[in-house]
């Protein structure tokens, strides 16, 4: 009987809804498409600041080092490459409704300012019973580790929890400790998918 449901913040909760902003961006400094996004994150300095080894005021450091920006441009490059992301607040709604019957939980690989954004940029924190992040654990999903933390917290079996996350090898990981795993794709209706779910269950 599932009596947890688990989320993923960016690319579920969160979405990047509109990318002129990381497209100018792209074009201003000669970076390839995508290239923007993979210094903020997938570079050895965005891994290191979602490990909680660099604070998030490091990691923009050195990307405005990487990139010959001076204190205003660096900035700049934050409010743009942000610009076009949308909290779902449809979606964070109805999970309020989930509870008190399912717990609700996040847990996402993500700065050390994942609860000030959860609070105070997208403010959702009130809609989880936990919120699990991965610099403030020092270890990133798909690690067991993130997972099994997350469990311990919320007093749940892994079957006894359904995660929700955008990127496949998140799952697979959630599935390796025992927990149901919802590979969210965009289009995807999360209520109706998980009330499906939920009824098959019985």
């Amino acid at each position: 009987m599932i009596k947890a449901v688990i989320f993923d913040v960016g690319g579920v909760l969160v979405r990047t809804m509109d990318r002129r902003g990381r497209n100018a961006l792209e074009g201003r400094l000669g970076l390839r498409p995508g290239e923007s996004e993979q210094l903020v994150f997938s570079s050895e300095m965005g891994q290191k600041a979602q490990r909680g080894e660099i604070s998030t005021a490091q990691l923009w450091q050195w990307l405005g080092e990487h990139l010959r920006l001076d204190a205003a441009a660096t900035q700049d490059f934050q409010r743009l490459f942000w610009s076009g992301d949308e909290m779902d607040e449809q979606l964070i709604e109805w999970i309020r409704g989930l509870r008190p019957r399912y717990q609700t939980a996040i847990i996402s690989n993500a700065f050390d300012n994942l609860t000030h954004t959860l609070t105070h940029i997208y403010p959702m924190a009130d809609a989880f019973d936990l919120i699990v992040g991965s610099a403030y654990e020092k270890v990133m999903k798909p690690n067991p580790i993130i997972f099994q933390r997350t469990l311990e917290r919320l007093g749940r079996l892994p079957e006894e929890t359904i995660f929700i996350d955008d990127f496949q090898n998140n799952i697979v990981g959630a599935q390796a400790v025992g927990m149901v795993g919802i590979h969210y794709q965009p289009g995807m209706d999360i209520p109706d998918t998980l009330a499906e779910f939920l009824r098959a269950e019985g």
